[in-house]
Formats: C-alpha cells, sequence, structure tokens
C-alpha cells in the first residue's frame, strides 16, 4: 500500500518526508494506520549512526494508531482496535522465558537491524519499498522497534501492540511505547524506591521527568532534578521534584551534598552522559543504586571510583524500564486518568511534515516531548 514516511538516508541527515511502498502484514503481524509517534533520543542517535542500523532507514518507536488488518494467526488483535506501540522481543530466549522481555537476547537485531520479524521468524527484506522510475524498487530499511511509526502506516506485531479503550487519547498516550515507560518503569518496576527514598534524577527531559513524576507516585523525599535548562527545572519542580540543581551554576556533586550530606538512596542518569553518571554514582551513600536509562554511542567508557563502589553501590543498567508493555502501559494509563501522571503536560503536537522543527524544539529544549500527527 502507498504510505508516507520520514526517511533517514544518511548518517545525520534530514528526516525526508518520501512516499513508500508498505507491504501487507505475515503472519503473527498487524498492520496499524498510525495517528501518532512520539521523537524519541534512540531515533537520533540512530539517525547519528551511534548504533549501525542500515541506512535508509524510516524510524519511529513510540507509535499509536488504529489497527487495519491483521495477518494469519493473530488471535488477541483485531481491526478497529486502537494500539499502542511499543518494543520487540523473541518471547524464547533466557530473558523472556523468565518474564525479563526488555533484556531479550536479542534486542539489537529484533529493534535494531531493519529487517522485519513475523511468527515464522526472520524475512530477507524490510516491509518497506521505494518505487524507482526504472528497474526494481528500492528497499528501504524498517522494523524499527518492530513499528517504524514516523509514517502513515505501519507493520507491528501481536506482540509489541497493547490494546487500549477506544477513548484513549492516542495523540497524548503514544509515547507511553518508549520514553515514559522507561522513566516511570525505572522508578516504579527496577529501584522501587522505599517510602520516603531520597532519589536524584540527572536530566530533565522527558524521560527523567516520568521518573519524578513516579517517584512523587510513591513518595520519595527529597527528589533532586539536575539539569542546565531553568525551563525544564522548573517544570520539574511543578511535577514533583523538591529541589532542583542548575549545573551550569553549581557543581551537581556539590549541590546534591548541600541538600543531602550523607548522599543519597537511588539515582538515575538520563543524559547517556559519561561524566554525569559518574556524578549520579558519586551522590549515593553506602549501598545505593544508580539506574543507567540513557543512551550513548557503543564503546562509550566511564571511569568510577573502585573505593566507592567498593561500599556496597551499585550501578544498574536499565532497558525500557523493566516493563512488560501489556500490562504497565494500561497502569501508566489508569494514573494518567487519575491526574497523577500528567505526561500530558510534556507533548507538545506538530505535524509530520515539521518534523525538522520539531526536533529543533527538542534539541534547544522548548519541547520537552515532540510528537507527530500524520494528520
Amino acid at each position: 500500500m502507498d504510505i508516507k514516511a520520514a526517511v533517514v538516508r544518511e548518517k545525520g541527515g534530514p528526516f525526508l518526508i518520501e512516499d513508500l511502498q508498505l507491504d501487507t502484514p505475515l503472519e503473527g503481524e498487524v498492520l496499524v494506520k498510525v495517528v501518532a509517534c512520539g521523537i524519541c533520543h534512540t531515533d537520533l542517535i540512530i539517525r547519528d549512526q551511534f548504533y549501525p542500523t542500515p541506512l535508509p532507514i524510516v524510524l519511529g518507536h513510540e507509535g499509536a494508531g488504529v489497527v487495519e488488518a491483521v495477518g494469519s494467526g493473530v488471535k488477541t488483535v483485531r481491526p478497529g482496535d486502537h494500539v499502542l506501540m511499543s518494543f520487540a522481543y523473541c518471547g524464547s530466549c533466557p530473558s523472556c522465558v523468565e518474564g525479563a522481555t526488555s533484556y531479550c537476547w536479542h534486542h539489537m537485531e529484533m529493534n535494531f537491524s531493519g529487517k522485519r520479524y513475523s511468527g515464522s521468524g526472520w524475512t530477507t527484506s524490510a516491509p518497506l519499498s521505494k518505487r524507482r522510475a526504472h528497474g526494481s524498487p528500492e528497499q528501504i530499511n524498517g522494523a524499527f522497534f518492530n513499528q517504524s511509526a514516523l509514517a502513515t502506516h505501519a507493520i507491528a506485531t501481536e506482540e509489541n501492540v497493547v490494546v487500549v479503550d477506544k477513548d484513549a487519547n492516542l495523540k497524548i498516550l503514544a509515547p507511553l511505547g518508549c520514553g515514559f515507560q522507561t522513566g516511570a518503569g525505572a522508578v516504579l518496576n527496577t529501584l522501587r524506591p522505599e517510602i520516603g527514598s531520597s532519589l536524584v534524577v540527572t536530566g530533565a527531559g522527558n524521560v527523567g521527568l516520568a521518573a519524578v513524576m513516579a517517584a512523587k507516585i510513591i513518595k520519595c523525599e527529597p527528589i533532586i532534578v539536575i539539569d542546565v535548562v531553568p525551563e525544564r527545572l522548573s517544570l520539574a519542580r511543578q511535577l514533583g521534584a523538591t529541589h532542583t540543581i542548575d549545573a551550569t551554576r553549581e557543581n551537581a556533586v556539590e549541590g546534591v551534598k548541600r541538600i543531602c550530606p550523607d548522599g543519597v538512596g537511588y539515582s538515575i542518569e538520563s543524559t547517556g552522559n559519561p561524566n554525569v553518571l559518574r556524578s549520579a554514582f558519586e551522590v549515593l551513600h553506602p549501598r545505593g543504586v544508580c539506574g543507567l536509562i540513557g543512551g550513548s554511542k557503543i564503546g562509550t567508557e566511564v571511569s568510577l571510583d573502585m573505593t566507592h563502589l567498593l561500599f556496597g553501590r551499585t550501578v544498574r543498567g536499565i532497558l525500557q524500564g523493566d516493563s512488560k508493555p501489556k500490562k504497565f502501559l494500561p497502569q501508566l494509563i489508569k494514573l494518567f486518568n487519575e491526574g497523577l501522571f500528567p505526561i500530558d503536560r510534556l507533548v507538545k503536537h506538530y505535524p509530520l511534515g515539521q518534523i525538522e522543527a520539531a526536533i529543533a524544539d527538542m534539541k534547544s529544549g522548548r519541547t520537552i516531548k515532540p510528537v507527530l500527527l500524520m494528520e
């Protein structure tokens, strides 16, 4: 079928809106008419080739829409269902068998290879192509997180879509499938701080602020947010931070120790910067835990004080907030409906054709979470 999609053709290049062809769904797959798709930091690091994902490619992995068709074998999803899309996992590796699907042993190839996966196994081509004036169609890589949702239509699978009520606001809820579940899940699913626990969050983007909102729900105290954009720090206070530190004006570690002289029990690093991760580790008191959720270029290294580490401190990598999306996303929607997880305050909408403006606003800090609308 004919679709429009945002295509990245070169390292660091622009997202180009192009007319493409999308295949019909195979076994285990679903065809989704995309309503909205958030832009995530991961889309940008793939554009910049921090991971060896092949180009050209259609990115986008925070999609939401309406199912138009399903492939053979699909039992739990029907045409007309409203769905959120999330990450892909194999379901059969040791991590998946134990329920830790975000740590699937095949996470990289299933989400970043640009290749299609269906119930019958890997296919030899992507589900996208572009007509040429002469010769065979050009193959366009897709299946990014089993969706490639920066497009008017996407192919997902029965396993990585979450059916939601038809009155759910897909334009607001679309980013739940990655960024918001990552930040909230790091608190609610992974770290699980006790009531009254001290928490530091480095980075007040959409992931960090989702963590702040989750920390407020479970009554962490204090909740300290570190960033370099004053407007984001102000918003962090409105969403639950008890203290904020502007890292352009004050040393972050010294600022935290001013508030908590003995250090904090938990920290979350959402920027992917190794120097910031070092700071998030240094502010921990003995037996404290630092959760790393920020993505960085493959090969990026960090230096840690081994004596500081020796006193029971932990640095813990966290993917997708340890989420089981079919269970966790409905929980986050319930919190949103109750006014406890106000992600609508972070979202700003743009038409698909303004994707470059949306990215510029995201990088400058003017917009926390840009969401592209397909119509």
